[in-house]
């Protein structure tokens, strides 16, 4: 899995294939933020139809620049549309999956799940107010633990990202001090009073704090495990500190009203709930309305619809949240209304 995760490029053919689709190719461009789970998703739904899927994890700006230019058949974006430019552009985004944005940290001495984090004092960090691990503001956090008098270096995406929109408007929401000079984006002004450190997608993040005594980034959880990063704990919303798992991922997913999000734009972060954790995101595919080739549309509707019918298991072993039921209805519904070739439904 290590290996997966450093490519930028999935290609899950398996030769030999039997399948009357063994010569069929969907290609998808975006976000690095589900890259784990579609890769997974890909080498079994290849084992099973001899479908190839063909994704290039080159964040979410990239993706939707791609779908908008046409090039590839599906947009892949942490960072969602609204209805207004889904509208302008002629595309449809629906939820795939949902996964959480975890803090991960290079700090001798300390082991995953030991440091306590607010949302403040993350913002403290990015915003370079806090400089040094030994700060007031995180000893304070962190009583009884021993905590070195070590320069931070802040780790960011230096991509365009939603899984930097999604770790920026979680500032956002609980820093005011963030939302007035820094605010919510792909890409921002990541503020130079910190030491800050740009790295290529979420693994290039995951590189860079795996390297750098020290440092801090955000990766989604995926990553965090698969590099044996050091994640940290974090204060939600109830004000109780709680540790990256399933259990709190599926807390604070069971708040979304998905049936009340235009374009189905919704952001999870900072969710109620004393098991909530603060930092969770859908991510989503970006499609045409009106498709040229319907019969390749039929085929990425088809892997994506095997994803949430069969991929659950695979999902959650990696600590993604599967979309429930009664999303995966209207998703579903929607397709049928609004992806069409001349008029005709292509699902």
């Amino acid at each position: 899995m290590n290996k997966l995760l450093k490519g930028v490029v999935l290609s899950c053919a398996v030769l030999g294939s039997a399948s009357a689709f063994a010569d069929t190719v969907i290609n998808g461009a975006g976000a690095t933020f589900p890259y784990p789970v579609y890769a997974k998703w890909a080498e079994q739904y290849n084992k099973e139809t001899g479908v190839k899927l063909n994704y290039q994890a080159i964040g979410s700006g990239g993706g939707i620049k791609q779908i908008i230019a046409n090039t590839v058949d599906f947009g892949a974006s942490d960072a969602p549309l609204d209805k207004a430019e889904l509208d302008k552009q002629g595309l449809v985004q629906f939820p795939a999956v949902m996964g959480s944005i975890v803090a991960v940290v290079n700090v001798p001495g300390i082991k995953a799940g030991e440091m306590k984090l607010s949302g403040e004092a993350l913002a403290d960090i990015y915003l370079g107010k806090v400089k040094f691990w030994d700060d007031a503001e995180l000893k304070k956090l962190n009583g009884g633990l021993k905590l070195p008098h070590l320069p931070i270096y802040a780790v960011h995406r230096s991509d365009g990202s939603g899984t930097s929109y999604n770790f920026t408007d979680y500032l956002s929401r609980v820093s005011g001090d963030w939302k007035a000079n820094v605010g919510v984006g792909k890409e921002v002004a990541w503020p130079k009073e910190a030491h800050q450190l740009g790295g290529k997608g979420n693994a290039g993040v995951a590189n860079f704090v795996k390297r750098t005594k020290g440092s801090i980034g955000y990766v989604e959880f995926a990553y965090a495990k698969t590099n044996d990063l050091t994640y940290t704990q974090m204060q939600n919303q109830s004000g109780a500190f709680v540790e990256p798992s399933m259990k709190a991922f599926m807390a604070a997913a069971a708040n979304a009203d998905w049936a009340h999000a235009p374009g189905f734009k919704l952001i999870l972060n900072d969710q109620p709930g004393a098991d909530s954790w603060p930092m969770t995101a859908a991510t989503f595919i970006l499609m045409h309305k009106e498709q040229a080739n319907p019969e390749t549309a039929k085929e990425v509707l088809k892997f994506f619809q095997w994803g949430y019918e069969k991929g659950d298991k695979l999902a959650t072993e990696l600590d993604y949240v599967p979309m429930p039921a009664n999303v995966v209805k209207m998703v579903e519904s929607m397709w049928t209304q609004d992806i069409k070739n001349n008029g005709k439904a292509v699902y």
